[in-house]
């Protein structure tokens, strides 16, 4: 975060976001082919940059005031409906991550496959939302 100012850190959030879902989708399409260090290499760059945009999104909201929406009538309700799903699954997200990574690492291969089954969609849903909570705060409003 050294050299970026407060109000550089949502864009650096979207960013880290989507490059935490690009790596997500790069690591599932490289378990698909059976290359599976490149999946471990793939993952644990997700994590890592999911793990970054966490670090960025503390200090930007514990320091920040919050941004407000200027939405109204159903695309304020959309809005609303992304946002929330997203804040729940995000909480969600992070243990079922741990986890995951954990049986991983051990080569617990069954337990892993059958909690990846879950914290896959789930993680990328919160990493393709958060880019969208972005857009929707900072571009479109």
């Amino acid at each position: 975060m050294i050299g970026l100012g407060l109000q550089e850190l949502p864009t650096l959030n979207a960013a880290l976001n989507a490059a935490s879902a690009a790596c997500v989708v790069a690591g599932l399409i490289a378990i698909k082919r059976k290359r599976e260090r490149r999946h471990k290499r793939w993952m644990l760059t997700a994590v890592a940059l999911s793990t970054a945009f966490l670090v960025s999104y503390v200090i930007y909201h514990t320091t920040a005031e919050p941004k407000a929406n200027s939405f109204d009538g159903w695309v304020r309700t959309a809005y609303l409906a992304m946002l929330f799903s997203h804040v729940v699954l995000a909480v969600v997200v992070v243990p079922l991550v741990v986890v995951t990574v954990v049986l991983a690492l051990r080569d617990s291969r069954a337990k892993h496959r059958r909690l990846a089954r879950w914290t896959l969609p789930i993680w990328l849903y919160v990493s393709v939302t958060g880019v969208l909570v972005y857009l929707s705060l900072y571009v479109f409003q």
